[in-house]
């Protein structure tokens, strides 16, 4: 009897353990999915049946998938198949076409804003001003942006035939251009800034992106580069591979850049260790970041701070330590989907604690001192967790005012400088180029033309003000000082931009070099007048 006991409490044993808490936790979990599932089922079977008007099945469905990935985290997104070429272009920065930035006038037709350096756009002569009036024999007029866009797309070596009214001629030609592959670089510029300070401004991580950084680096080398400053403001990032790398070329093989930590058997837990050979392990390096640094950013700036092989300068990065990864879901569609955090050398988390509040820049909000952790660099100075890296020198940039920032927003200096291309043949180079008084006179003139609001922060705030003493029916009582101040406060557009001369006349000048010169000269323009990079070069330099 007591041999049948034991087998009969081994066999409950065996039992219990087969529905043990974590057994029973999968099996509540699977149940549960199990029924939200077939719920979902059930009320679209009912719409479809029932609803008053017609349902798109496809449409309900995807909207859910949406919401339902949307109240996850920022980041993690369903990429059906025919938004394919959207994970090409985010994980190559390439695509197939002619390699140009467009945009729809309804009254005009398409207008070439901006051919890419290199691109078939350049090698059959298309430039900016350039308006597209027939896409393959179609007129472009009854099509929006985006199907004139997916028109000009399609796979390397195959044709487009374009019907073109040069904008500096005015002369119509028919025009045959065979699409390539287009390639964004990463490095946007390289080149000496004062003495022997090299800079490098890298705008993201692709595939193979860490070799035109590389190839930058020697590059400055050559030309007699002693420090060097990696430019990655306004950089969301890419690729942790391409981060990694860029690292590698300035510390010792094998070196551990990340650490990535996901949940409990997801299988995302990796370590990250530099495989190349480095190119300079002494040269002095700045890593200049602002609240647009982020992601693969963060984890470079991380690295350099962390293993004390440089200055990080500039504002407090965005604070995205979040990694993505790219998950195939059936009939061709994937899903980016967040699979980590990602840790730096010194096991500091940059995500913001709660991501889902953030300032209008998007970067992380204030994180008070008490949820703050300490942590400790290679040498043994004291770092930070709680949203995004802090730099060792902050460096502030100059704010944009309210009609800077709405010229540029309603294209209204890009739209000039399309007109000043077609009205000058060249302009000197970059570095000895600026408008004179004359011609930002004609960009006065030509914003005057268009509607844009020009009102100043302060006349903002001063209608704000009117508007409360109304609700608070208080408006009669200070009447009279009101419209006083609204009169000394209310300036025309023509006043205002000429009393902004010196913010808004380099942002113009930037715009028509990049016609010219293209992204090099773009960002060879925004040097000039730069006051944050210029902080930086002067505290690098010991000035």
């Amino acid at each position: 009897m007591r041999k049948i006991s034991i087998a009969a409490f081994a066999a409950a044993a065996l039992l219990g353990s087969l529905f043990s808490p974590v057994s029973l936790a999968a099996q509540s979990a699977d149940f549960n999915m199990a029924r939200s599932l077939e719920i979902q089922n059930n009320i679209l079977k009912e719409l479809v049946n029932g609803f008053v008007d017609s349902v798109s099945v496809e449409k309900l469905v995807n909207t859910g998938i949406n919401a339902m990935l949307g109240s996850l985290d920022p980041y993690t997104e369903y990429i059906p198949e025919e938004d394919e070429q959207n994970i090409e272009l985010l994980t190559t920065a390439t695509y197939g076409g002619i390699g140009a930035i467009i945009k729809k006038l309804d009254t005009t037709g398409v207008i070439i804003s901006q051919p890419y350096i290199g691109s078939p756009a350049v090698k059959y002569g298309l430039e900016p001003g350039d308006v597209i009036l027939e896409i393959d024999g179609e007129d472009v007029m009854p099509l929006d942006a985006g199907e004139c866009s997916s028109r000009m797309k399609g796979e390397p070596g195959t044709s487009v035939s374009f019907l073109v009214r040069k904008g500096r001629s005015g002369k119509t030609q028919q025009l045959e251009v065979v699409r390539e592959r287009i390639h964004i670089p990463d490095v946007s510029y390289s080149g000496i800034l004062k003495d022997t300070i090299g800079y490098i401004k890298i705008d993201g991580f692709t595939v193979n992106g860490s070799e035109d950084v590389r190839k930058a680096v020697v590059s400055l080398k050559e030309k007699g580069a002693k420090r060097l400053i990696l430019d990655l403001r306004g950089n969301g990032g890419g690729l942790l591979d391409e981060a990694v790398e860029i690292v590698s070329l300035f510390v010792p093989k094998g070196t551990l850049i990340v650490t990535q930590k996901g949940r409990i058997n997801v299988g995302a837990d990796m370590e990250y260790r530099t495989k190349s050979e480095p190119v300079d392990t002494l040269i002095p390096l700045m890593v200049l970041v602002n609240s647009g640094s982020a992601s693969s950013s963060e984890i470079v700036t991380g690295a350099v701070q962390d293993l004390d092989r440089g200055l990080v300068a500039g504002t407090r990065t965005y604070g995205k330590g979040l990694v993505q990864a790219i998950r195939p879901v059936g009939y061709n569609g994937t899903m980016k989907m967040t699979i980590a955090k990602y840790y730096t050398p010194s096991g500091r988390c940059v995500q913001a604690i709660d991501y889902s509040h953030r300032n209008s820049d998007g970067s992380v909000g204030y994180v008070p001192d008490s949820l703050k952790k300490a942590f400790k660099t290679r040498l043994g100075r004291t770092v930070y967790d709680g949203g995004g890296i802090t730099p060792d020198s902050v460096i502030t940039s100059t704010p944009y005012s309210r009609i800077a920032v709405s010229l540029v927003m309603n294209d209204i200096i890009n739209d000039y400088a399309i007109k000043f291309y077609t009205e000058h043949a060249s302009i000197p180079p970059v570095r000895d180029f600026s408008l004179t008084d004359e011609q930002y006179g004609d960009f006065v003139k030509y914003a005057v033309s268009r509607d844009f609001d020009s009102r100043s922060g302060a006349q903002v705030l001063m209608e704000d003000l009117l508007k409360s003493a109304k609700q608070e029916e208080l408006d009669e009582y200070i009447k009279a000082e009101a419209e006083a101040l609204k009169s000394k406060l209310s300036i025309s557009k023509e006043q205002m931009l000429l009393l902004k001369k010196d913010e808004i006349q380099p942002l113009v000048e930037e715009e028509i070099a990049n016609k010219y010169y293209f992204t090099p000269g773009r960002v060879e323009a925004i040097i000039k007048s730069d006051s944050q990079l210029q902080k930086a070069v002067a505290l690098f330099a010991g000035e």
